[in-house]
């Protein structure tokens, strides 16, 4: 042990001094005038990643605003690992002609930007990851992000952030900040962009102000009536509701309705819509939910206020209702994408699921599913949290029509696997319900049941019996996208659609 040693003056002085510096920083708020100004401090330089969270979803004025600032800076060369991009995000596509964004990462892509990608305008082709792969990727040092730019409804002038206000109206209120998280905490900086700055301490947080380095106030961040639009909308579908209802009627003979079972249901409008039929079933048999997973919705938090869900774990609020809710009740929190799906984490959230109930654009006779390409080969959708739940959840739920538009939703191969087959246990359409013959265990339980299955060969057949059998998308030799699986590894790639000449 170190003896006691008397400071001298000058000693006592040098930390007086070292003490009076480290206050002064402390107490530095972080606050940048303007975009340019705060990208220039952020050492923002050609060649570099930036990344970008899509809580707003077609909401958000972030991405294009940045961007532009950029653009002006003639910084050009970056690459663009957002947790996805939406419909909003249109003007990217000028962004990759002037050469500001050579490369894109990204969950997703829709709209006008995913129908330039496909038709060929990179020439890197763009990655996909599920949530859970994304966030394993910057973990683990794959995605080096230089800089963040996360848009934050609520902020005060040390980095405190979230998703909502608690002491006045957040204009732009998102609710959870998970995907945010994770680049806040791994980006070399973190630049918060806010439009409601508030009195320090902005508590509770999702960001610490420890991860922050920089604040800049902007008029308007993002429109929340963006944030329930497109596939989180509640649907009115006769066709959507019956598979709904076939959906829950499914989940109650699974044998793994039981008090205590947990749930994600994802967007899509069946399977969004299965929610309100599980609903009568749990009142019905005196049944709660432990927890429901994922991206929550004000149906979700309405069987949680009404005692039928304890506890909310919330990555991403898919409504207003949502982050009102995780703005007010302690038994929803939001939690991090790395918390929520990341398969190098053992305690991921998704392995705890016990049923999780998913759409489909295509799903094939091995019960590989497409979420990302269309009909048409087109990119029009997000991998999202769909082959992360279903690889941990015990009973995987798909829930498609038979037939969309003039088009069988079962094929013999789908055009682009996104969640491999033997992670998808039962398929539910309004013609039927098909079990993969890896789950004798579900098909016994359903058929006990007396609910219609069938084989998938056999729905598939009912398909083609009226819509005929769907010529191949004829495709060039260039890959446009490379879909990874939660791992990491390639699952898939997307190659951009032959023209008609």
């Amino acid at each position: 042990m170190r003896p006691y040693q008397k400071y001298s003056g000058a000693g006592k002085a040098k930390n007086r001094q070292r003490l009076k510096e480290r206050q002064v920083c402390q107490n530095r708020n972080k606050i940048v005038d303007n975009l340019e100004k705060v990208i220039l401090e952020a050492g923002l330089k050609d060649g570099m990643t930036i990344s970008f969270h899509h809580h707003f979803r077609n909401g958000d004025y972030v991405v294009n605003m940045v961007l532009d600032a950029v653009a002006k800076l003639g910084i050009k060369d970056l690459v663009l690992v957002p947790s996805s991009l939406t419909d909003i995000h249109a003007p990217i596509i000028e962004h990759i002609k002037n050469g500001v964004v050579r490369r894109i990462e990204s969950s997703g892509i829709r709209g006008t930007l995913a129908a330039a990608i496909s038709d060929g305008l990179m020439d890197i082709p763009v990655i996909i990851r599920s949530h859970g792969g994304r966030a394993r990727a910057i973990s683990c040092g794959e995605i080096h992000i230089d800089v963040a730019f996360l848009g934050v409804p609520s902020c005060d002038a040390y980095g405190n952030a979230n998703g909502y206000s608690r002491e006045n109206v957040a204009a732009s209120a998102c609710g959870s900040l998970g995907y945010a998280k994770v680049d806040a905490q791994y980006a070399d900086h973190v630049v918060l962009i806010t439009d409601n700055l508030i009195e320090y301490p902005n508590v509770p947080f999702g960001i610490p102000q420890s991860q922050v380095h920089y604040i800049v106030k902007v008029d308007k961040i993002g429109d929340p009536n963006g944030i329930m639009s497109g596939a989180t909308r509640f649907t009115k579908n006769p066709r959507d509701l019956l598979i709904a209802r076939h959906a829950a009627d499914v989940i109650e003979a699974s044998g793994y309705f039981e008090d205590g079972f947990s749930m994600q249901t994802g967007s899509g409008g069946a399977s969004l819509a299965t929610t309100r039929f599980l609903k009568d079933k749990m009142i019905a048999k005196n049944i709660r939910a432990g927890f429901a997973l994922g991206g929550i919705t004000g149906q979700i938090v309405s069987l949680h206020e009404e005692g039928l869900i304890r506890k909310l774990l919330d990555v991403q609020s898919f409504d207003l209702k949502a982050v009102e809710s995780l703005k007010n009740n302690r038994y929803h929190y939001q939690i991090d994408a790395s918390y929520y799906a990341n398969p190098d984490n053992e305690g991921s959230a998704v392995n705890q699921l016990d049923i999780v109930v998913l759409s489909a654009l295509e799903i094939d006779l091995d019960f590989n599913v497409n979420v990302i390409t269309g009909s048409d080969g087109v990119i029009r959708g997000a991998s999202g949290g769909h082959s992360d739940t279903a690889a941990g959840a015990s009973v995987t739920v798909v829930v498609a029509p038979l037939i969309r538009g003039r088009m069988p939703t079962i094929l013999d191969k789908v055009n682009t696997i996104v969640t491999p087959g033997h992670t998808v246990d039962i398929l539910v359409t309004d013609q039927g319900i098909a079990v993969n013959p890896l789950r004798e265990d579900l098909a016994y339980n359903l058929k006990a049941a007396k609910l219609p299955v069938s084989s998938i060969e056999e729905l598939k057949a009912k398909a083609d019996r009226v819509v005929g059998k769907p010529e191949p998308i004829k495709v060039e030799d260039k890959i446009v996208g490379i879909v990874n699986y939660r791992d990491g590894s390639v699952i898939d790639v997307i190659r951009q659609v032959k023209k008609e000449r």
